[in-house]
């Protein structure tokens, strides 16, 4: 619908090559409608109880992630592009925070319907983590520009920042993957291990680049008096910004899977009841109905 309301309103005015903005918000409404859509055609015909993959936790990870995405293409979008006058664009960042509101009401009715089995990775706060964390790099990705770090006089250290981002984006992906379509058990190594030698490796880089990055960026570089609404150098603001709330997310997932390993060891904990033979607990099944009896 989004989509359709800017396509009938012709924005000529910002063209699809004049802020990568644009093309983000066109992005988000065309992939949010084409995969409802898909998930509600496999619903329907049955195809979803053959996929090769958790369709519960596929559905709901879904859901979270089109609520964030519609929640920065509506701000985004009449931030930069609308105007009082600008009725059309108005409408498609309206009906952008009504399919917000209907995503979430579909994340809070998955979480309260009971499915009986065990929700997927995905659906679980390290999960949501993950796929924040390659959102907010996807972030990143879109206020980049070649003027912050190409010729620049440490540029060395904006490359490695940039680096950083990549390849954290990079392992959050992979992992997101490899956990999506349950091919982890085939991993010929402990696969939580690894997830938790990256998520370590992962705030390391995170945490050198959170120095490097503002401290380059704006050495004697102030913001220029010309500068008007989004120029290069607020996008550096942005990004500083964006990569807070990375380290963030890389933090949370760093600390998640020690709990899962406690919860883990307390489940794998012998019951001392569950340790007495079935000879031993008839007998002392027998005994208490004598004595009941006698009594």
């Amino acid at each position: 619908m989004c989509h359709a309301n800017l396509e009938r309103g012709g924005i000529t005015s910002v063209t699809p090559d004049s802020s990568p903005y644009w093309g983000w918000c066109i992005f988000t409404w065309v992939f949010c409608c084409f995969f409802t859509l898909l998930i509600l055609i496999l619903e329907f015909t049955t195809i979803s109880t053959k996929v090769p993959f958790a369709w519960e936790d596929f559905t709901g990870a879904f859901a979270i992630l089109s609520s964030v995405m519609c929640l920065f293409a509506a701000i985004m979008y009449p931030t930069f592009f609308a105007c009082n006058t600008c009725y059309r664009q108005i409408g498609a960042s309206v009906v952008s925070w009504v399919c917000i509101a209907v995503y979430v009401a579909e994340v809070v009715l998955t979480r309260l319907r009971p499915t009986g089995q065990d929700s997927g990775f995905l659906s679980t706060p390290p999960g949501i983590m993950k796929m924040l964390e390659s959102f907010f790099a996807c972030l990143i990705f879109l206020s980049l520009e070649n003027d912050h770090y190409s010729g620049h006089q440490y540029a060395t250290g904006l490359n490695w920042c940039i680096a950083v981002y990549s390849l954290c984006f990079i392992l959050a992906i992979t992992i997101i993957l490899l956990t999506l379509v349950n091919i982890t058990a085939y991993v010929p190594f402990p696969f939580d291990k690894v997830v938790i030698v990256c998520n370590v490796l992962a705030a390391v880089m995170y945490l050198t680049a959170m120095v490097m990055w503002p401290l380059y960026s704006f050495h004697n570089n102030k913001r220029p008096a010309t500068c008007g609404r989004l120029c290069p150098w607020d996008k550096l603001v942005l990004i500083t910004a964006e990569k807070r709330e990375n380290m963030t997310s890389i933090t949370s997932v760093l600390f998640s899977p020690i709990e899962n390993f406690k919860r883990r060891h307390q489940n794998q904990t012998p019951n001392p009841s569950a340790i007495v033979s079935p000879g031993i607990s008839i007998c002392v099944s027998e005994l208490g109905s004598n004595r009941a009896a006698e009594a």
